[in-house]
């Protein structure tokens, strides 16, 4: 698979303290990456860059061969670098639909003084974000949904919508954070069959995760971070046996890395 993402010598300081240092991997095109590493680890901080929410130091991430690095994040956004936030993106008073819709506005044609006075242009654009948006429930199980206002929903359907506004500025990569906090058995297996339906579309998934057995069972590869360096990349199997992985996570439970 050829890489969509490449993140090279990607340093952040603040101040004295070094949060990611040194860090290069690659995301392939079709692929769910994973990024895990203990508390502290600079995961966060390496999201951030990623999806141009903060500047490095120095490094740079690259996507389709262009250098987003100094971009500000909707434009990022607009080029397909899509990064979902766990709540913090919803209008909890509006219905899950019009959460959906209101996203598409990203890839708007029509001016915000044309959605005013109701152009042409703007009528078009809110009958395929509708239309659009009603599609996008479907594929992740909100359209039984639709209707009800979004902060009477349960968790597992918040994270679901979460995910549905990310879809509606048609991504090239998703990146995921922590998309199973929270959840019980069966909505984290819910939630690993919606991320794999995405990517069997067509998607990338890169997701930041505390939830290791979900990342054992979701990932394609792994990346793990340990005070802000990478100390490994392969595959679940080649991270589970990996010294250096599991050297970071003494001190918890054995399962805590799905051993």
């Amino acid at each position: 698979m050829a890489a969509l993402l490449d993140v090279s010598s990607l340093t952040k300081r603040f101040g004295g303290l070094v949060a990611v240092n040194d860090v290069s991997f690659s995301v392939r095109e079709r692929e769910i990456l994973s990024i895990i590493g203990p508390n502290g680890a600079g995961k966060s901080t390496l999201f951030k860059l990623i999806s141009s929410f903060l500047r490095p130091t120095s490094g740079e991430v690259r996507f389709k061969g262009e250098s987003i690095s100094n971009l500000a994040p909707h434009i990022a956004a607009r080029k397909g670098v899509v990064r979902t936030f766990q709540e913090t993106t919803i209008f909890k008073s509006m219905t899950v639909r019009d959460n959906v819709i209101i996203a598409h506005h990203l890839r708007s044609k029509a001016s915000l003084l044309g959605f005013f006075v109701g152009t042409a242009t703007a009528r078009d654009d809110e009958a395929g974000f509708a239309a659009s948006a009603d599609d996008i429930l479907d594929l992740v199980g909100l359209s039984p949904v639709a209707g009800e206002i979004a902060q009477n929903l349960p968790h597992g359907h918040l994270r679901a919508l979460g995910i549905a506004i990310g879809l509606a500025t048609n991504p090239s990569i998703l990146l995921l954070d922590e998309p199973f906090a929270g959840m019980n058995h069966d909505e984290t297996n819910r939630m690993i069959a919606m991320v794999r339906r995405l990517r069997d579309l067509g998607l990338t998934i890169l997701l930041v995760e505390h939830d290791m057995p979900a990342v054992m069972k979701i990932s394609d590869r792994i990346v793990v971070l340990n005070f802000g360096t990478k100390i490994a990349e392969g595959t679940p199997s080649e991270i589970q046996e990996n010294e250096k992985v599991i050297e970071a996570y003494l001190g918890s439970e054995d399962e805590a890395i799905g051993l």
